[in-house]
């Protein structure tokens, strides 16, 4: 695993991005292919783009920066916050972020918030497990210590060397994979509108909690009880919010649908 991919005119470019911008472009293909199965125009889709990702980037650094400020940015320059070049990005306040920005724009288009939302919950799982690819090449969200014949170990400026740890980037790119083909199938025979989104909470914060046993990359004061990670917190909440829209959603007058 190396980070740069290569340099042009002396600029380098990571993988890491690269990955991120293949999970973007899945992601709006697909749910721009999809969301015409619920007479929603493509367009839709990549005109939400825009705000889409920038609702990403700044939920996904804010929550970075947070969750790590005392061991990266406390006494640092301000201008390290908005240094990207070096990674640092949460998914879930990714998430958070582009929920936000998607639910605004969709207000204010007056668009069918659920059904865009159902759309692109499962290209949502897609451009995360590719993401996941770059965070492995990247060297961050790594693994705890294990000696299984699957471990994997980083070169040697990487903090874990020159122990093996687990490979959780790739046990989470498997698993959303998994998931999107999950979602993609359940799309086409979903009850109401919603129910898409609200399986993919559900769904990802289990998953997300279970490959979150094998992480090593938090400081171990962030640890509760030595295995419960923040992200454990959150998922909490992700999934009881998954919870409660699906029964909220599930008994509004949406549900019945035309076979």
């Amino acid at each position: 695993m190396h980070p740069v991919a290569f340099d042009i005119g002396g600029f380098t470019i990571h993988w890491y991005g690269i990955f991120l911008a293949l999970g973007v472009v899945a992601g709006v293909w697909t749910a721009s292919r999809r969301c015409v199965l619920d007479k929603i125009q493509p367009v839709v889709i990549t005109d939400l783009a825009p705000w889409l990702v920038g609702g990403v980037i700044v939920g996904a650094r804010l929550l970075y920066v947070l969750t790590y400020w005392e061991n990266q940015f406390a006494g640092k320059p301000f201008w390290h916050v908005f240094n990207l070049r070096s990674g640092g990005l949460v998914f879930y306040g990714g998430l958070i972020g582009a929920v936000l920005a998607t639910y605004g724009y969709l207000r204010f288009r007056r668009l069918p918030i659920w059904k865009v939302a159902d759309a692109l919950a499962p290209s949502i799982a897609l451009g995360h497990a590719l993401g996941r690819i770059g965070c492995l090449m990247f060297g961050c969200c790594y693994g705890r210590i294990c000696e299984l014949p699957w471990a994997v170990q980083f070169p040697p400026d990487h903090e874990s060397y020159p122990q093996t740890v687990h490979p959780t980037q790739i046990y989470e790119a498997v698993l959303n994979f998994a998931l999107y083909l999950g979602l993609a199938w359940l799309y086409r025979r979903k009850k109401f509108d919603g129910q898409i989104f609200c399986v993919y909470l559900i769904s990802y914060a289990m998953v997300r909690s279970f490959v979150e046993l094998f992480r090593g990359d938090y400081n171990p004061s962030q640890y509760l009880g030595g295995w419960f990670t923040p992200a454990h917190a959150v998922s909490v909440a992700i999934f009881a919010l998954g919870i409660f829209l699906i029964r909220r959603l599930g008994t509004g007058p949406n549900t019945s649908r035309k076979p």
